[in-house]
């Protein structure tokens, strides 16, 4: 195929019916982007020879360097199969795990995907990811089992072995599809289950729950992969070739005289033919019969590379001659193999023909789109369709008509927003000249030479050398006025571009219904927006004119200045886009930060969030090299933020500039963009910054040296109770089972916490539902302030009761009585893996109580008391004692607020307020509106006039010398938080990422050695069947991650590369503040016990870099200085 022109892709677009989009995903390094080269080459955009050595979708130059795809770009092809002509909207993404999040913007705006497996090393970690992203997306995969010549040239297989090889392959990814099938089926069955039981009572009897009828009834046929459905390509990209097993059904059908239709059910499979009957039978390997796949398909492709890779010319003359091909002369006398190779089978099985072909009969076009995705893409955060307005639900339709009538309203997504230099836009490029100005060029540099000439001999004035120096750096610097017109012409616009390569953010979208036109008025809809709160701010709803509206949270208006076709490395101008297809959009930089929804109508809700699979963790400071050049720095980090999906950044209460990445790749890349292209100057970098988490655990029932606790004579004064002796001030009364009871500066208040250690699985399923705990707390904050929200859509609130049961079920025992129904605060941030139990019967207060809209009026008489303990807690929980981290898994109970010496307080200064309120009714009453003026100074906003009235005054009766009242409540129930910690064993909590290597045998106990000595655990090792691999599945700390992919590498020669996935939070267990007190520890550690303690070296680490006391020697084991006479 020739390239084809623009004219013919924009006809192309507008019939919906034949466009595919398409993305390409793959574990890394199993040819995703040479499988995309050979399918550009096809329509002639890269020369066919160049295929897999181009890598033409990989255009930054840190993606050639290192070999591996770091963004998502996207490509249009022509296919042409018959009569049909088709548009293929071809989407790269990344394999590597740290832009995993590149793969979930591409999924997002296709309907269909590729998924290249490696044939030798089968499925890997990053393929489960993969298939696991475009299942929750709901798109259709097919299969290309890719780099099948290394099972001939690399590992040297019969044809009978590599079609076991490939059968077990496919079924590994049959069996991923089929657990992410029944898992979904389960779900919806258990669902279906919860709303029939709030219906119908059944008899007891019946209650026999059966989990096989759901997977039974579904037909779950077309979602395996197999060569008979034809849905599996196998292909070897490097080499050009690939097939599908319909290409071969339609040769042998006509050589054996088969119908092709039989062909098709028995090319796979363990089937034979008996060729004297013509007829095909089931396969008995005991007679040791070749199945159809290996004697017809695979032997023939064994012997063409048999042939050429022994150099038999004559063999090879013979194969060419029989499939009828044309070799060049060039190809046939070349030396390396894999030239002619190519150029025998790219011409037998072209790849493009077997994929393409594939993909547009297989994976569905945009008018396919299935309700169910429609639905789940529409309804963002807890929200359910039918809870969405019927204005909103009736966009349903536009979705799946996908119809580009002027009526049909605009849906575009913009997954993402990428930078481009605004050198590469179509409209800054420079035209060619026509041939009138190639002449009048021509005739300038005549005279400019003559000039030249003149000033040499001395004739021509004194200036006119430095003009000469001008004229040729820019043509401006002439006086006669063509030249200036001809420079305007040249370059549309010639003015800020100039000077500096400019960064211009191109949104990488698509167009789900309507037309997008360029010039047009679109509304940019934010994540959080909400059609319900339009309709509340807009007294007309829906039909209110679009011109004049008041301002709505979330969404604001902008025009689509520029609409491309984006070409790879190229960008093609476009005057309108039809629905369905792949588009970029200029001008958006102003309104969208990473994506948003656009449409004609305030009525659509914003699309559900992207869900990224890799959570960024590895955080570094930056500074630029320069002060003067901060707010370089501070813009392009900004930019930087827009340009990159997943990273995040952050400035720290100290100042610093933080950057949050997913992997130490993912961070260098960031780092170079920075650098080069966003700030342009130069940046120090901290030391990784490493997460921790604080928290307790049970005391432990054996010491250091595994004997029993309390059976062993101590030898030393603990040491440790000393130090909490000291740590904890006077005023602070502690319990021996750890209740920390303190009072407020001004003694009107006492409380008393204690903290317990939650188990587990409760902080595990707190994390879990940190987005429902959010809309919880949203919920009760709106009703305490009085504002008429809406109500809690039945689902959600089942939601919460499920949330609240899971945790009743966890948390059981005489200790955790009654403990969920007084859950009072989640923290940190209002949704942490923390909580406050509020255990005092005289001040009732629960999280359940709002949501249920229920809300007594002892609690609202106390909400100013209970807001401020509450912040209290919040802030103990933000930064814990040991290195100001946050806490994990702690629940502090408030066991006795005693506040009647305020109540005290109040009665009283309100009898002297009467009292003086009836002295002043003479004078005038001036003094106590400026008194009330104060009370709103001091407690901003609280809803309780009485309330502040008394506190106030019950302050100001103390001479106010420690400040309002609510300030003292956080300070103290902060402290007693704090030291009720510090009564327990405390421990430090560390970020794990789990481990996957893949490496042969021989190097197996070198990436053990890496892992041990950082601090690695080992949890499984499989040896992959067929091959020589072994999958090595570990767990490492983030805290000593960095510089291991690269230490594997180079210990095992490059034949083991690690993935790093953050996985979970996990304790150290050894305590920071441990020493020795008792005589076998002291034999076993020494009186110093300075071997590594890890804990402690963490947390000194932290407390360093912010700035904390750390504790510690500066000059240890120093030696006394001997003469040189005595060393004699």
């Amino acid at each position: 195929m020739v390239l084809h022109s623009l004219d013919k892709i924009i006809q192309l677009q507008k019939n919906t019916a034949n466009i595919r989009n398409i993305c390409v995903l793959a574990h890394v390094d199993h040819g995703k982007t040479t499988l995309a080269d050979c399918l550009i080459s096809s329509n002639g955009i890269i020369s066919s020879r160049l295929a897999g050595k181009l890598r033409y979708m990989d255009s930054r130059e840190d993606e050639q360097v290192r070999g591996i795809t770091m963004k998502s770009s996207a490509i249009s092809l022509h296919y042409a199969e018959g009569n049909e002509e088709y548009l293929i909207n071809l989407i790269d993404s990344p394999g590597h795990v740290d832009f995993s999040s590149e793969v979930s913007t591409a999924v997002r705006i296709c309907d269909g995907c590729i998924i290249v497996v490696d044939a030798v090393e089968g499925v890997c970690p990053q393929t489960q990811a993969v298939l696991r992203q475009a299942w929750l997306e709901n798109i259709r995969p097919v299969l290309v089992i890719n780099k099948i010549d290394r099972l001939i040239v690399e590992l040297k297989f019969t044809p009978q072995e590599a079609y076991c090889h490939l059968k077990n392959i496919l079924e590994q990814i049959n069996a991923l599809t089929g657990t992410l099938f029944t898992s979904k089926v389960l779900e919806e069955r258990a669902e279906r289950e919860t709303e029939s039981q709030g219906n119908v009572n059944s008899d007891p009897g019946e209650q026999v729950y059966d989990w096989s009828t759901g997977l039974e009834d579904t037909d779950d046929s077309h979602l395996y992969f197999s060569p008979d459905q034809g849905n599996v390509v196998f292909t070897s990209a490097i080499d050009g070739w690939g097939f599908g097993i319909e290409h071969f059904a339609k040769i042998y059908s006509q050589k054996i005289g088969i119908r092709k239709e039989v062909l098709l059910k028995t090319l796979w499979g363990d089937y034979y033919v008996n060729m004297k009957a013509k007829k095909i039978m089931k396969v008995d390997q005991a007679k040791g019969k070749k199945p159809l796949f290996v004697q017809l398909i695979l032997e023939n492709i064994w012997s063409l590379y048999d042939a050429v890779l022994k150099k038999d010319k004559e063999k090879i003359d013979k194969i060419v001659t029989s499939l009828g091909l044309k070799i060049g002369a060039r190809e046939a006398r070349h030396s390396d193999p894999k030239v002619q190779i190519n150029a025998i089978c790219s011409q037998w099985l072209p790849i493009s023909q077997a994929v393409l072909a594939m993909v547009c009969q297989k994976l569905p076009s945009p008018l396919d789109i299935a309700a169910e995705r429609v639905e789940k893409l529409m309804c963002a955060g807890s929200q359910t369709f039918d809870s969405l307005p019927p204005e909103s639900q009736a966009l349903k339709a536009a979705f799946m008509k996908c119809g580009s009538e002027d009526t049909a309203p605009v849906i575009i997504f913009v997954s993402k927003m990428f930078a481009v230099d605004a050198k590469a836009l179509p409209q800054n490029k420079p035209r060619p000249l026509t041939q009138e100005e190639i002449a009048q060029r021509r005739e300038r540099a005549r005279q400019r030479h003559a000039e030249k000439l003149a000033a040499a001999q001395g004739q021509a004035p004194m200036d006119s050398t430095p003009d000469g120096n001008a004229l040729e750096t820019s043509p401006e610097g002439e006086d006669p006025k063509g030249d200036e017109q001809q420079v305007a012409s040249m370059t549309p616009k010639p003015g800020p571009q100039e000077g500096n390569s400019q960064e211009t953010f191109i949104a990488f979208a698509r167009v789900f219904s309507g037309v997008a036109r360029r010039g047009e008025k679109i509304f940019v809809l934010g994540p959080k927006y909400s059609p319900v709160e339009f309709l509340q701010r807009v007294p007309l709803g829906f039909s209110a004119p679009l011109d004049d509206l008041p301002p709505v949270p979330h969404m604001s208006c902008c025009t689509l200045e520029h609409l491309y076709l984006l070409m790879g490395r190229e960008l093609e101008d476009l005057e309108e886009v039809p629905p369905g297809n792949v588009l970029g959009v200029g001008g958006l930089q102003d309104f969208v930060l990473k994506s948003a929804t656009l449409c004609s109508l305030p009525s659509c809700p914003p699309f559900i969030p992207l869900n990224f699979e890799a959570t960024p963790i590895v955080r570094v400071a930056v500074e630029p090299k320069h002060p003067s050049e901060m707010p370089q720095l501070v813009k392009g980090m900004k930019l930087l933020n827009q340009a990159d999906p997943c990273v995040q950044i952050l400035i720290q209460e100290t100042g610093e500039h933080v950057l949050v990445t997913a992997g130490e790749v993912h961070l260098q890349r960031c780092l170079d963009d920075l650098k080069e292209r966003f700030a342009k100057i130069q940046i120090s970098v901290s030391e990784p910054i490493i997460p921790f988490r604080e928290t307790i655990t049970k005391p432990p029932k054996v010491d250091m040296v595994n004997e029993e606790i309390g059976k062993q004579q101590k030898v030393a004064v603990i040491h440790q109770t000393k130090e909490d002796q000291s740590r904890i001030p006077e005023g602070i009364q502690i319990d021996s089972d750890g209740l920390i009871t303190m009072t407020t500066p001004n003694k009107l208040a006492t409380l008393s916490v204690r903290a317990i250690p939650l188990p587990e699985e409760v902080t595990r399923i707190l994390e879990e539902n940190s987005d429902l705990i959010r809309s919880m707390e949203q919920w009760t904050s709106s009703l305490n302030e009085g504002r008429n929200t809406q109500v809690i859509h039945q689902k959600t609130q089942e939601k919460i009761w499920e949330f609240k049961g899971k945790l009743e079920q966890h948390l059981t025992g005489r200790k955790w009585r009654n403990t969920v129904d007084q859950i009072w605060s989640f923290g940190p941030r209002k949704c942490g893996p923390n909580i406050l139990v509020n255990k005092s019967e005289d001040f009732p207060n629960s999280v359940w109580a709002a949501p249920a809209g229920r809300v007594s009026e002892e609690a609202s008489r106390y909400r100013d008391v209970g807001n401020s303990i509450a912040s209290g807690f919040q802030l103990a929980a933000l930064s814990g004692p040991m290195c100001e981290e946050p806490l994990m898994g702690v629940c502090f109970v408030l066991e006795k607020l005693d506040l009647s010496k305020f109540e005290e307080q109040g009665a009283s200064d309100k009898q002297n307020e009467e009292q003086s309120d009836l002295v002043k009714e003479g004078r005038g009453g001036g003094e106590p509106c400026s008194g009330g003026g104060e009370n709103q100074e001091l407690h901003d906003g609280h809803s309780e006039p009485f309330e502040k009235r008394t506190s106030h005054k019950g302050e100001s009766s103390l001479s106010d010398c420690y400040g309002p009242f609510s300030g003292q409540l956080i300070a103290t129930m902060k402290e007693a938080c704090r030291y009720a910690l510090q009564v327990k064993p405390q421990r430090l909590m560390a970020a794990m990422y789990t481990c996957d290597i893949m490496a042969t045998g021989d190097v197996l106990g070198r990436v053990y050695a890496v892992l041990s000595k950082r601090e690695g655990r080992v949890l499984q090792e499989e040896m992959k069947e067929g091959t020589d691999m072994f999958i090595i599945k570990a767990v490492l700390p983030v805290a000593e991650s960095f510089g291991f992919a690269d230490e594997i590498r180079k210990r095992t020669s490059g034949l083991a590369s690690p993935q790093l996935v953050f996985s979970h939070w996990e304790i150290i267990p050894s305590d920071p503040f441990w020493v020795p007190t008792t005589e076998e520890e002291y034999l076993h550690f020494g009186e110093k016990a300075d071997s590594e303690n890890q804990a402690r070296k963490y947390m000194n680490a932290v407390r360093k870099r912010k700035g904390l006391y750390v504790e510690e020697k500066i000059v240890e084991h120093a030696e006394k200085q001997r003469t040189l006479s005595k060393n004699k």
